[in-house]
């Protein structure tokens, strides 16, 4: 069984793990095919049973993490399914309301900006870095907004450039201005030729972010409020810069089989991943964000159809089924049918927010631990209990 964990500090081990949790955020992971779910053709009640039945065997030791937390929502009708607990040392359950790091799901944030802005005429998917932000690197002043969007720029990651990974093993909580985080790869020139090709990519959304504030000159934090918060009424959703989240919150742990869980919930600080990781939310906040967001409610018809030109994707956590990218939204085509959403990982979560096309169902999907290519087993498994989830989302 796992020790008890530890969470005064950060440990050597914390420190070093943190940046190889970054590298793995930052890969590419191959599909998995899941087998067909046990739940098929049985009543609501028992399909229901045994879908709290796996996600309890998806937690806990010598392998899984400490919590989970699923919200499925079908029209009006809400059901919860957690497993494990919030917080290991109270014991704790999970709770719809409890804060998190959303991980990369942040991406969507930072899409569902940008796109407004191009309905609004502030920006166009053909804006280039060169026109928008003509200080960056010359070498990539030919990247557009859509390359951006979709991960076909070709940008070197900054989560993946030695002197980043050194700076966070060094002080993991400094808080940092997220616009230097390109700094470290700025010497770099782009990887392939814009639009050719697809890779995952950490450095694009925060460039996303950067034009966003370059075309209204207002700080990304404030057109995320503006834009996406309020509107939405995500009253706890938000984008600090500091390492502290707000209470409760869905503690988040790193561990290895057998060893001690070590809290990371608040190791490291926000401003490390900004737009391309660093929001706050919760599973409420999540669902209602990507029911408006996945199915174009926020977007207009046109720029809607624009973010649907899908690609073969492959992102680390690649979500259940088979996986093509649009502009910041994922299509997820599953045995079961197709949903759009992101998935993400970051240090102590692991997260997949979907929504029907047509917005009217929407699962959110929580880990309290990092799931990634780094622990193939458990991600296998993972992906099979989520793609389960999204056949019950999408039975009739």
């Amino acid at each position: 069984m796992h020790a008890a964990p530890t969470h005064r500090g950060l440990s050597l081990r914390t420190r070093l793990r943190l940046t190889a949790a970054l590298v793995a955020a930052g890969a590419c992971a191959a599909g998995v095919i899941a087998g067909p779910a046990q739940a098929e053709g049985k009543p609501r009640d028992s399909r229901d049973r045994e879908l709290r039945k796996a996600l309890e065997e998806l937690v806990g030791p010598p392998d899984g993490p400490p919590g989970a937390i699923a919200v499925m929502q079908r029209g009006r009708d809400v059901k919860v399914y957690r497993a494990g607990v919030a917080d290991a040392e109270t014991g704790r359950p999970p709770r719809p309301g409890d804060h998190m790091r959303v991980a990369s799901v942040a991406k969507a944030y930072s899409g569902a900006v940008a796109l407004q802005l191009v309905d609004r005429g502030k920006l166009r998917l053909d804006d280039t870095i060169g026109k928008r932000l003509p200080r960056l690197p010359k070498a990539w002043h030919k990247v557009k907004l859509r390359h951006l969007l979709q991960h076909t720029s070709g940008l070197p990651d900054f989560t993946q450039d030695p002197d980043f990974l050194r700076a966070v093993a060094a002080d993991p909580r400094g808080e940092v201005d997220p616009h230097t985080l390109l700094d470290f790869v700025a010497d770099r020139p782009l990887l392939f030729t814009p639009g050719s090709r697809y890779r995952y990519d950490n450095s694009d959304n925060i460039v996303v972010a950067m034009m966003a504030e370059a075309a209204t000159g207002r700080p990304y934090e404030e057109l995320l409020r503006g834009l996406v918060i309020r509107p939405l009424g995500l009253r706890d959703t938000s984008l600090p810069r500091g390492y502290l989240l707000p209470h409760p919150y869905l503690h988040g742990y790193d561990f290895e089989p057998e060893g001690p869980l070590e809290d990371v919930s608040t190791a490291f600080s926000a401003s490390l991943f900004w737009a391309s990781g660093g929001v706050v939310s919760t599973p409420n906040d999540l669902n209602t964000f990507m029911r408006a967001y996945g199915s174009g409610r926020l977007l207009s018809k046109k720029t809607y159809e624009q973010q649907r030109k899908w690609i073969k994707g492959s992102s680390v956590n690649p979500g259940p089924g088979r996986n093509e990218a649009g502009l910041a939204l994922f299509r997820y085509t599953t045995r079961c049918g197709v949903v759009h959403g992101h998935t993400g990982t970051i240090p102590g979560y692991t997260q997949l927010a979907v929504t029907t096309p047509d917005g009217t169902r929407s699962l959110t999907f929580t880990l309290t631990s990092q799931v990634s290519a780094q622990t193939p087993e458990l991600l296998a498994r993972m992906r099979k209990v989520q793609e389960d989830f999204v056949c019950e989302l999408l039975r009739h």
